[in-house]
């Protein structure tokens, strides 16, 4: 079971695909937002979920303060249920509330390469057999989208070698949760 962890839409009960996507479990959720909490990164922040699956991690986001969420997945099943739960995640918003949360189904680098937006908090999370080189085009592409002091969230295997990180980006830390591997990856300040 997957659901929102706190903020407006806390304790609701997201949708998952049977077969097809790998929710980040609750304790790597919680931890991710706990710290995106005290360096003050989520609050009318413009978020990017790519990979997003059920949308699990910008709609948390979201129900904590984001100002947009953008949801990217290239599988048609995943994004259906995506828009479902970002549906049940703006009626629970405050009235009066003027959050917007895109749903796009769409390849990551497609997606990349045609947006013309500018982000403040970025998630990261591939399959685990993505190619280390293929997630390093991704996150060069993305460098060029984020705002000066954007934070960057990267999951991957825990068994997997550090990607290589692409100039723009700098890692900040790494935590391991059992099989999970986060990167915490920052901007400059200044652009």
């Amino acid at each position: 079971m997957t659901r929102i962890i706190a903020g407006f839409a806390g304790s609701l009960t997201l949708r998952v695909p049977p077969t097809g996507t790998r929710p980040t479990s609750d304790r790597v959720r919680e931890a991710i937002f706990s710290a995106l909490e005290a360096r003050d990164a989520i609050e009318g922040a413009r978020v990017l979920d790519l990979y997003s699956g059920t949308g699990a991690l910008g709609l948390e986001a979201a129900s904590r303060g984001a100002a947009s969420v953008t949801l990217v997945d290239r599988n048609n099943h995943a994004t259906r249920i995506g828009r479902d739960n970002a549906e049940l995640v703006r009626r629970r918003a405050p009235k009066g509330s003027d959050l917007e949360i895109v749903v796009t189904s769409a390849p990551v680098q497609t997606f990349l390469q045609g947006t013309q937006g500018e982000w403040d908090l970025v998630f990261l999370d591939p399959p685990y057999d993505l190619g280390g080189a293929e997630l390093g085009h991704n996150l060069d592409m993305l460098v060029r989208r984020l705002a000066p002091g954007a934070t960057v969230v990267v999951e991957r295997s825990a068994r997997d070698r550090a990607p290589q990180w692409p100039e723009g980006l700098e890692l900040d830390r790494r935590k391991d949760y059992g099989e999970t591997a986060v990167y915490w990856l920052s901007t400059p300040e200044t652009g």
